[in-house]
């Protein structure tokens, strides 16, 4: 029996009902499927090279079914799966859909040990990754976990930033221990708000989307906080 095909909705928003349609973003050269999986309302998202047919998965996170058919109806070659971060719930699809498609896989060299998969590319504050004719930036973020890292797209005169868990809407990810915090925030404000611009589009490891410029007034506030 043949599945349906999955329903995308062309109308994004960012904002996933936990189980809903994913959503897509069509860019000059590229295009962005956002999927919410799994019981944590976490955030896949799908980068395509429109140009090249290549395409990269951000966080195999859950639901390797729904994952799978995402991919098989969306991207003609997956070229790489960048796991952001070692929290199990970032990567519970990863052997699976690695297992469908051979696909290589990259993750930072402080949490690569702690995945089910070891990485065929090990990544480094600075690195780029190229999928097709898009480049992808890595910026490494301490602090949710030692070995987080964003991945920044440029695209349409946008930067496009993916955060896994260390950037949401209202503030950073958790973070155990007061220095894990203090090292996060040093590394959000020099790294990502010190860099990109107030224009650039968050799109976090859970939730909905938010922009560098929508949470840039409340850095000092986190701070204060502590959390």
């Amino acid at each position: 029996m043949t599945s349906a095909p999955m329903t995308v909705d062309d109308n994004y928003t960012g904002a996933i009902a936990a189980g809903g349609a994913p959503q897509r973003r069509t860019l000059s050269g590229a295009r962005i499927i956002k999927a919410s999986v799994g019981p944590m309302d976490n955030n896949a998202y799908l980068v395509t090279c429109t140009q090249t047919g290549q395409a990269l998965l951000i966080d195999a996170a859950n639901d390797a079914g729904t994952l799978v058919q995402l991919i098989d109806e969306n991207a003609p070659q997956l070229a790489l799966i960048v796991t952001t971060h070692q929290h199990p719930d970032h990567w519970q699809a990863l052997a699976d859909v690695v297992g469908g498609f051979e696909s290589p896989t990259a993750a930072h060299e402080v949490d690569a040990s702690e995945l089910p998969v070891q990485p065929s590319q090990l990544l480094h504050d600075g690195d780029t990754i190229s999928v097709g004719r898009l480049s992808l930036t890595i910026t490494h973020l301490r602090g949710h976990t030692p070995g987080s890292i964003a991945l920044a797209l440029n695209a349409d005169g946008v930067t496009h930033l993916f955060t896994g868990d260390s950037l949401f809407p209202g503030g950073p990810g958790k973070t155990n221990a007061p220095e894990e915090f203090t090292q996060l925030m040093d590394d959000l404000e020099q790294r990502i708000f010190g860099k990109y611009k107030d224009e650039t589009i968050v799109y976090p490891g859970h939730g909905k989307d938010t922009t560098l410029g929508a949470e840039r007034p409340h850095l000092q506030e986190w701070r204060k906080r502590g959390w």
